[in-house]
């Protein structure tokens, strides 16, 4: 039965945009600019594909929302119940410009926001069309963002749900293929076989399912192609003896999770067995440390450090772990750069791994709620090496 309803109620939106006028009255806005697709999203609950023809949001802090859009979008809109007054042009580029649309409803004026993501060609266009007012960089809409409304810390729980039972369903295929006896899957056909199982999961048991831009799926890659962190599945089939990786997650109501698990095909090797043991005590710490109050260069540094100590420092390409929110990747970063406090309430990855060339990957990774007393790993597959061990 579909009993989970992945659309927000309206009154959600009101205290979204409640949140950013508090935040823009105390740094001095008079209205905020944001076309970013997923902060559009956040403010009214209209997700849309994003082109060349314009959509955009201005927020005053006196209290009126707009959303420029192009006319093709408006009962798509309106289908959605964004939680915004409707501003529409016919057409890009227009015989009169988008903006300057949007300016003759507005008349912006005084010290406006605008978010630091807009690409240039559209920055100068509302600058054109609106020379009246003072427009500011900011990454006030990507701050506020940070911290999760209980409803959608709900909608992760779901999603984390989904990507555990995508985990599941790659290592069934993969078994039921070798007790069969017959050839192993591809690393292609292992990823459409995860992605349908999660797409096939939202519509069977929720209503209004949300297409964000990532509904399910996610890499998968075995032996030496798990060594590029992001290597894109392709027709290398699995075999005995593979490491191989299932990087998976999926938006329930637009709010993504991932969820992601190493596993060994047959007895796995002493090497196998030190690379794995390594990143599972390296997720371990990031999973006992990560709370309120601490630097996310901090977190990084004491996950990493575990993978440095044992020897394997080589063989780290990237950070401990990003936010995850209406973006896969998002704002705050768990890296060396970013000062930025864990808050109460964020969503964060936690997933260290090494990358031995020529051999194979090793990473394991959690969605984490960051919570008063520390954190909760949102995704809940087995991490240690015993238990992703595939038998032959």
């Amino acid at each position: 039965m579909a009993d989970f309803d992945q659309r927000l109620a309206p009154e959600f939106f009101d205290r979204v945009q409640a949140r950013v006028r508090a935040q823009m009255a105390e740094e001095g806005f008079d209205a905020f600019l944001t076309d970013h697709p997923e902060d559009i999203a956040y403010l009214t609950g209209f997700f849309h594909h994003p082109s060349e023809r314009p959509v955009a949001i201005w927020i005053e802090a006196t209290g009126r929302i707009v959303m420029l859009l192009p006319e093709l979008e408006r009962e798509y809109a309106d289908s959605q119940s964004a939680r915004a007054e409707l501003v529409a042009f016919f057409e890009y580029p227009g015989v009169v410009a988008p903006f300057e649309v949007l300016a003759g409803a507005v008349t912006p004026r005084g010290r406006v926001g605008f978010a630091s993501t807009m690409p240039y060609q559209r920055l100068s266009a509302a600058q054109a069309a609106m020379g009246q007012a003072a427009l500011v960089p900011s990454d006030l809409i990507t701050r506020i963002r940070y911290v999760k409304f209980p409803e959608e810390v709900a909608l992760h729980r779901e999603a984390a749900r989904v990507t555990d039972r995508m985990l599941d369903a790659g290592v069934q295929l993969v078994a039921e293929a070798v007790a069969a006896g017959g050839e192993l899957p591809t690393e292609a056909e292992l990823e459409r076989h995860v992605t349908a199982t999660g797409t096939r999961i939202m519509y069977a048991e929720h209503r209004n399912v949300v297409v964000a831009s990532l509904l399910a799926g996610g890499l998968v890659y075995s032996g030496a192609n798990s060594a590029f962190p992001h290597g894109l599945p392709s027709v290398n089939r699995l075999k005995a003896g593979d490491t191989f990786m299932l990087s998976l997650g999926c938006a329930i109501g637009g709010r993504f999770i991932e969820g992601e698990r190493t596993f060994v095909l047959g007895e796995p090797t002493a090497e196998q067995r030190r690379y794995h043991d390594t990143i599972h005590a390296a997720q371990l710490r990031g999973r006992e440390t990560i709370r309120a109050g601490l630097e996310c260069r901090e977190a990084n540094r004491l996950c990493l450090d575990v993978i440095r100590d044992a020897g394997l420092g080589e063989f780290i390409r990237h950070r401990q772990g990003h936010g995850i929110g209406l973006g896969m990747h998002e704002a705050p970063w768990l890296e060396d750069g970013d000062a930025t406090l864990l808050q109460e309430g964020m969503v964060v990855s936690n997933e260290p791994g090494i990358y031995v060339p020529g051999h194979a990957g090793y990473r394991i990774s959690d969605s984490m709620l960051v919570t008063a007393t520390g954190a909760e790993p949102l995704t809940a597959f087995p991490r240690s090496l015993d238990d992703c061990i595939i038998a032959l």
